[in-house]
Formats: structure tokens, C-alpha cells, sequence
């Protein structure tokens, strides 16, 4: 199955658990990707204690895990793309979208 997750929060329990999600979702054999948008290309700098969710998309990419970031989003909080987070589009949302069986939003 093909999974597609966007995450458009901050909240440190919430983003955790869509990156668990996605991790979830690769050990079970399937396909996953992620699409960050709002508050959500924050993520990395998400490192709450209790819920890490840097410590969760960075599991995510090593295994094998597609991230994509609103490039709009970013630029709107002064970033710059990462490795974890490279900018992207809406065209990339749509997409994402398009090839997955099933989506989930946080």
C-alpha cells in the first residue's frame, strides 16, 4: 500500500505521532511519504522532551521515507531546505496525493 501524510503542525505529541505513523507504516512493508506544510517544516526543530519528532522524520528518511516541504512555508518562517526538509511545491502535494491509496492528515 502507498501511504501519503501531511503534517501541518508544531505541536510536538502531534507531530510525533504522524512521523510514528509513517514509520509504522514502512515497518510494515508499505510505501509512505511525507508532506509538510504550515507550521510542519518546523519539524526539525521539534525536539520536545517527551516527543521527539526531529528524532522521528530523521528515522523515517534513514529508512527509506520521502519527505517533501512546502517551499512557501518555509520561506514564510525564514528557513532554508534540508536534507530532511527540501522545498517543494503544491505541484508535489498533488501529486503525493495522486499516487497514494491512502492519506492522512495531523
Amino acid at each position: 500500500m502507498k501511504v501519503g501524510i501531511i503534517i501541518e503542525t508544531n505541536n510536538p505529541e502531534k507531530a510525533w505521532n504522524g512521523v510514528r505513523f509513517g514509520n509504522a507504516t514502512l515497518a510494515q512493508g508499505h510505501e509512505a511519504k511525507i508532506f509538510l506544510m504550515g507550521a510542519g517544516v518546523e519539524i526539525e526543530s521539534i525536539t520536545d522532551e517527551k516527543f521527539n519528532a526531529r528524532k522521528q522524520i530523521e528515522e523515517f528518511v534513514t529508512n527509506k521515507g520521502i519527505v517533501y516541504a512546502c517551499g512557501t512555508c518555509i520561506k514564510s518562517r525564514n528557513q532554508s531546505e534540508t536534507d530532511v526538509c527540501p522545498i517543494s511545491t503544491m505541484i508535489d502535494c498533488v501529486n503525493m496525493v495522486e499516487w497514494a491509496d491512502k492519506l492522512v492528515t495531523f
